[in-house]
């Protein structure tokens, strides 16, 4: 019987891994952040399942998604951080310009 079959979850092992892979390259970028940022939270959500439902060759790789979906969000929290701060103080420049 094959994978598909019995419901093993080593789909869900791919696609976390996937997930986390696309969530921690664009989570850097400015554009599409927010769309990677639930591709990062998807890959969580699909390592955690998987890792619970997948046999023990996929359990690695549900792994490896998992960690990059945690760093993914961390990286998109950063740069969300990062984007406040300087239109924080690129508002702070301009209103303390003399020619405002």
């Amino acid at each position: 019987m094959n994978e598909h079959q019995n419901g093993s979850g080593g789909g869900l092992a791919v696609a976390a891994l996937v997930c986390g892979i696309l969530g921690l390259v664009g989570g850097s970028i400015p554009y599409v952040r927010g769309f990677t940022g639930i591709l990062a939270v998807l890959a969580i959500i699909f390592g955690i399942i998987a890792r619970k439902t997948a046999p023990a060759d996929k359990r690695t790789i549900a792994t490896a998604g998992l960690i990059l979906g945690i760093i993914a969000v961390a990286v998109t929290i950063l740069g969300l951080i990062c984007f406040a701060a300087v239109c924080g103080g690129l508002m702070q420049v301009l209103l303390d310009s003399p020619y405002w």
